[in-house]
């Protein structure tokens, strides 16, 4: 292969900020050689090793186990040490832009202060939590059934992208975020821990905890472990029903009203969740989005009447049912 095909000189623009000696940030343009087999990792070694000693970035293990090579290249969460450059540049169009994890949580360039990060992993208990002899005469095993019961969240290496990612990180400080509620699954679901309702709960309330998922999939997109952190997040609203601890309030009645009208239709009756969580009082404060939808043909001013019965049903609806009633695993 020639020089010209595993070779591309591109300029790449990176983000500079100093808190301690910048008002506003900017972006600082380099221009440099990419190799067919370089990481986005070697790119920022090349800007601080050939360009500019005073460029920070976190690295250490380059084998995309510790994490903290965590950036954003053109708002794609990355790994740095497992990115390999030359597929972002025909990705994005020969055109790469580096950013922190965080905007505003920038101590200089690329690192960040993960103190949120590391605050809500810790108030959710990230680890076995057992009354255990101090000299224990066996050890604590469990079965491999078991262990495939974590659904690989114990291969998170908290790096920080899926949290960083997620939306609603970035505007309710409370929430934990999906790294921390994968920790929260991982211990909750292991057989030897006792602080699994504690978990739970702390995982059902309002503002901090999974309800307040979006469900954007903008974490298991991030996750370079391929953990899917939105499955996590899933189970524990199951085990939060399991387990009685979720309250009746918006999000769960929310949940129970898509059962309720699969059950009752095969279909979404999309109208009736709304009355069902919030109440008709409440629904008024949707009605711009009613309106839209209906438009759309969406839903029709008539579906959650009853006395007009507009919802259709499927002709599959007696074959739902008994799948429903196989695979539900707890009674709203």
């Amino acid at each position: 292969m020639s020089k010209k095909e595993s070779h591309k000189k591109v300029t790449i623009k990176a983000f500079r900020f100093n808190a301690e000696t910048d008002y506003l940030p900017y972006y600082k343009q380099y221009e440099m050689e990419v190799g067919q087999d370089e990481l986005i990792l070697d790119l920022l070694n090349k800007i601080k090793w050939e360009h500019d000693g005073s460029f920070s970035y976190r690295r250490s293990c380059r084998h995309g186990i510790c994490g903290a090579c965590g950036i954003k290249v053109n708002g794609k969460p990355v790994l740095a040490c497992k990115q390999n450059a030359m597929e972002l540049l025909e990705l994005f169009n020969d055109e790469l832009v580096f950013d922190p994890q965080s905007r505003k949580r920038v101590v200089k360039d690329m690192i960040i202060d993960k103190k949120d990060f590391w605050d809500k992993r810790e108030a959710i208990k990230p680890f076995v939590v057992a009354d255990i002899p101090t000299h224990p005469e066996q050890e604590s095993n469990i079965s491999q059934a078991e262990v495939e019961n974590f659904l690989d969240a114990d291969y998170c290496i908290e790096c920080g992208g899926c949290h960083y990612a997620c939306p609603v990180v970035e505007v309710n400080e409370e929430f934990f975020g999906p790294a921390a509620f994968v920790s929260a699954y991982r211990f909750s679901i292991d057989p030897r821990d006792e602080a699994g309702k504690e978990r739970l709960e702390l995982t059902a309330q309002s503002g901090q905890g999974v309800w307040d998922c979006v469900k954007c999939f903008e974490c298991a997109e991030a996750c370079p472990k391929d953990i899917n952190p939105i499955e996590k997040i899933t189970k524990l609203h199951n085990m939060q029903f399991e387990q009685k601890v979720a309250v009746s309030n918006i999000a769960t009645r929310h949940a129970e009203g898509f059962v309720r009208s699969i059950k009752k239709y095969g279909f979404l009756d999309e109208a009736n969740i709304v009355i069902y969580s919030e109440g008709y009082l409440g629904m008024y404060k949707h009605i711009g989005t009613a309106m839209k939808m209906m438009k759309a043909g969406k839903i029709h001013w008539y579906s959650s009447l009853p006395v007009f019965n507009g919802v259709p049903k499927s002709k599959n609806l007696s074959e739902i049912q008994k799948l429903i009633k196989i695979s539900q695993t707890n009674k709203l």
